[in-house]
């Protein structure tokens, strides 16, 4: 504390003032200028990705007090996936925690449309830090973005109105719906189902009237959708597992200081296993939930996993994503 006037004259006043200043001299500056990020999602607020969007806000404000601005826009509010993803390389647009569109920009990513690779988020995590996690997020050079992390979204299971689904020949003859995608048609197919491609806004009413028999999607959208309603069985498959791509774009993160742009990476690279937790939790939770309205059973993994092996020689899956990607995950997986 400063030393105080001894004149007889030394007023209250000044003593306030006095004091005032030393407490500042004290107190801790505040950070000037705060960087803005504005993060993109075409989930609602409430979603899982907005759960973990505000996750990485409050560990960003946890390490660098002041420093980040974090702005979400759900719900899609900044424009479609694809165009938030083609404006990161162009400056128009900060980040994104994005899904299936970013195949449309990386070409490795279509790693995870091969069925059976995964058989639990321990997998994921494995692949994540081997040369095979590395050669993906190679993929993006050149593309104007960066993946700071792949975080959480969930495996897919199949839902039927005809029985529970053990092996692949259970799977012979029943119409599953999914979505407009030329690898998951071939997936189905190949298991002995007949696939059906249908818009998401369809399907309820197509399982209602009997127009598919089931349909494939992670547990929570059985749920939330409500196709309990309209299916009896719901078979664990996990035949894919999805991630979600925390991206950002290169001219953002090239206006960082570095020790910014150490402290962004950091934390969102350690959100990864949070986000994992999370979802081994939620699962668990939902499936208890669907338990009251669906017979819910295991599926034999092994013996899809054999019947899915042709398909990673299959044209449809090696020219989308590379042989190169796909020989990689295999000798990661086998090593695992």
């Amino acid at each position: 504390m400063p030393t105080l006037p001894c004149s007889p004259r030394f007023t209250l006043k000044q003593l306030v003032t006095a004091t005032a200043l030393a407490a500042l001299a004290n107190a801790p500056l505040a950070v000037a200028n705060p960087i803005e990020i504005q993060i993109n999602n075409t989930l609602p607020t409430g979603s899982f990705a907005h759960t973990f969007l505000e996750e990485f806000s409050e560990r960003l404000e946890d390490e660098a007090p002041g420093r980040f601005n974090v702005r979400l826009f759900m719900g899609g509010t900044l424009g479609t996936e694809e165009d938030v993803l083609q404006g990161l390389g162009m400056g128009t647009h900060h980040a994104s925690l994005a899904a299936s569109a970013v195949t449309q920009f990386n070409a490795r990513t279509s790693i995870f449309d091969l069925p059976y690779l995964f058989e639990n988020r321990e997998d994921v995590a494995h692949f994540i830090d081997s040369e095979a996690g590395d050669m993906l997020r190679e993929g993006f050079d050149g593309t104007g973005m960066r993946l700071l992390a792949m975080w959480d979204n969930g495996f897919r299971v199949i839902t039927n109105k005809q029985r529970p689904i053990v092996t692949p020949e259970d799977l012979d003859g029943l119409r599953i719906r999914t979505p407009n995608s030329r690898q998951r048609v071939a997936m189905f197919n190949a298991l002995g189902a007949n696939a059906t491609p249908l818009a998401f806004g369809e399907v309820y009413s197509a399982l209602d009237q009997g127009v598919i028999d089931g349909q494939e999607n992670p547990a929570h959208v059985a749920m939330s959708s409500r196709l309990y309603e309209v299916q009896e069985y719901l078979s664990v498959s996990n035949h894919l597992y999805l991630p979600t791509f925390l991206v950002f774009g290169e001219p953002f993160l090239n206006r960082l200081a570095d020790e910014d742009l150490e402290v962004l990476e950091r934390v969102a690279t350690e959100m990864t296993s949070w986000t994992f937790d999370w979802g081994d939790d939620a699962d668990a939770s939902v499936l208890a939930e669907l338990e009251q309205y669906l017979e819910i059973n295991n599926v034999d993994f092994t013996a899809f996993q054999e019947a899915a092996l042709p398909l990673y020689e299959d044209p449809v899956f090696v020219d989308a994503i590379g042989q190169d990607m796909i020989d990689a995950t295999l000798t990661t997986m086998r090593n695992r």
